[in-house]
């Protein structure tokens, strides 16, 4: 039997996996709430760097966990895809993401966050776990919420926060489950 490329059955995914996304996301979180930025240049850079990275390192694990895990590929490689090039694009032209980050920056990081935290309570209520679902509503609430105000004036320190503390608690919740899911 093979998997479709829509269905939406899955197993958890690798311990290590989710270990490893798990220590991105606090060690991006924790850049972006205590870094010494001592001017909004420097510490613009720091967050377009980080976050590109972060990108990047998502999509590959999204892609290395669609050929653990066969189900849902279609989603596990269309997510793994946009993260890469979004990541790719962000690290190419760091003063482009950086100055468009007021409008287009934070549109495109909201319609990710929809889209990611849509797939991970998908997978969290098909056996992906508590820490999916939680993970998944945090991303969903940060995509509704950018989405909504993107062209609000001061959106981009919004934004900042809301990645920082998005990334330390989701980041937190995933090692857990990681933790959880080596011990079963």
């Amino acid at each position: 039997m093979t998997a479709e490329a829509t269905s939406f059955e899955t197993r958890d995914r690798a311990w290590w996996l989710v270990l490893v996304e798990g220590i991105a996301l606090v060690i991006m979180g924790a850049i972006l709430l205590f870094a010494p930025g001592k001017t909004k240049v420097e510490f613009y850079q720091i967050m377009v760097a980080v976050l590109g990275l972060y990108w990047i390192i998502g999509g590959v694990l999204t892609l290395v966990n669609m050929f653990m895990d066969h189900t849902a590929w279609g989603w596990k490689l269309f997510m793994g895809i946009i993260s890469i090039i979004a990541g790719g694009y962000i690290l190419m032209y760091p003063i482009v993401a950086a100055v468009s980050l007021p409008k287009v920056f934070v549109l495109v990081l909201g319609i990710w966050g929809l889209m990611q935290g849509i797939l991970y309570l998908v997978l969290a209520f098909k056996g992906g776990g508590w820490g999916m679902g939680i993970l998944g509503g945090l991303m969903l609430l940060f995509g509704i919420y950018l989405v909504a105000n993107w062209s609000a004036p001061g959106m981009g320190l919004a934004m900042i926060w809301a990645v920082a503390i998005t990334g330390l608690i989701g980041g937190i919740i995933m090692i857990f489950q990681a933790i959880r899911q080596k011990m079963a």
